[in-house]
């Protein structure tokens, strides 16, 4: 039995994520798994509302899971920042979900604006360390608001949190066991200190993975291959700043916000995962919103969770659906609406 908590959220989430769930009864009955679910109001709505981001026992209250299935958070009405660090970031760093997990998979039928560029092309994974790195905290601001401010913002690389970083992607590269190929992400010409740590960690943890082979490239090297030769990567590994931003570059690739998933991963606990596009709110109710993301979230969840038969069988489905069936991967564009998206995916699934 999965134990599941559900954060529908702000905007637009709830939405989505109600057609994962749709898709999730009709895979668990496809493939015979058991799961019970549990929601949850944190969000925008909830903070207006009482003033409290998360309760103080939240982490606690998430590790009881096996995992969390998480909408979006942003809400037009609430600060931007308030809800992202005081519920995101909460959780990420309370949950030690120390892995960002981010497929940039083009499926079938999907638009990329790289040219002459195709599914077999953009197929790889990158692995952001998530929890250390610029996103600390650590800093602070000197003489603010006055012409001699200053202001520092410090990235902390620790060994421990390096090393569990690497050794989880070389773990998952091993078994995508595709090219079999990790490329560490960094800039060792110019942040000597963090990332000559980084280089180091990398290529003595590779000493235990003699099957897997090494490859380095600096980060605006990454960005340019990843636009000119994406058919290069097979798994990506870097910290968390400049996993950040070329995540968002690869969801671009794969066709955008719309069809981009990802995964906050504790490999020894609760995992929270999520599409990537915001709670895009000035759709909420209207029926528009693509839900493909959510759904891959969904799909990456089932992996996470050891049911693998119905995570390839969602995979299919979404497959099936943007190569067969949808215009569009934009909101109202898509020649569908959510739920017959979600009825789409499903139906795929139970007929698989």
């Amino acid at each position: 039995m999965h134990k599941i908590a559900v954060l529908g959220g702000d905007g637009t989430g709830p939405e989505v994520v109600a057609e994962g769930l749709k898709v999730l009864k009709v895979a668990s009955e496809k493939t015979g798994f058991s799961y019970e679910v549990t929601p949850y109001d944190w969000g925008g709505d909830r903070y207006l509302r009482t003033g409290e981001v998360l309760p103080e026992n939240a982490c606690e209250e998430m590790s009881k899971y096996d995992a969390i299935y998480l909408g979006a958070i942003g809400h037009p009405d609430v600060k931007p920042g308030i809800l992202e660090k005081g519920i995101l970031l909460a959780l990420r760093f309370g949950l030690d979900q120390y892995i960002n997990l981010r497929p940039v998979k083009l499926y079938p039928g999907v638009e990329t604006p790289l040219k002459d560029k195709g599914p077999a092309d953009i197929d790889y994974v990158v692995v952001r360390e998530n929890t250390e790195g610029l996103y600390a905290g650590a800093g602070g601001v000197l003489k603010k608001g006055t012409l001699d401010e200053v202001a520092v913002q410090e990235s902390i690389n620790t060994r421990k949190g390096v090393e569990r970083c690497i050794r989880f992607a070389f773990e998952y590269c091993r078994k995508r066991d595709r090219r079999k190929t990790l490329t560490l992400c960094g800039k060792t010409n110019v942040l000597t200190f963090a990332f000559d740590l980084w280089e180091r960690t990398f290529y003595e943890v590779a000493k235990d993975y003699p099957d897997i082979k090494t490859d380095y490239a600096h980060v605006d090297a990454t960005t340019m291959w990843m636009v000119k030769n994406p058919e290069w990567f097979d798994v990506i590994v870097t910290d968390n700043m400049f996993g950040d931003i070329i995540t968002d570059l690869g969801a671009m690739t794969q066709g955008g916000m719309g069809i981009a998933a990802g995964g906050n991963i504790n490999p020894n606990g609760v995992s929270m995962f999520e599409p990537i596009g915001g709670s895009a709110p000035k759709y909420t109710g209207m029926n528009v919103i693509n839900p493909l993301a959510a759904i891959g979230a969904l799909q990456m969840m089932l992996e996470t969770l050891g049911e693998a038969k119905a995570a390839d069988l969602v995979d299919k489905a979404v497959a099936h659906v943007t190569g067969s069936k949808l215009k569009s991967m934009s909101a109202g564009k898509m020649g569908y609406s959510t739920t017959e998206v979600g009825d789409l995916v499903a139906e795929y699934v139970a007929n698989a």
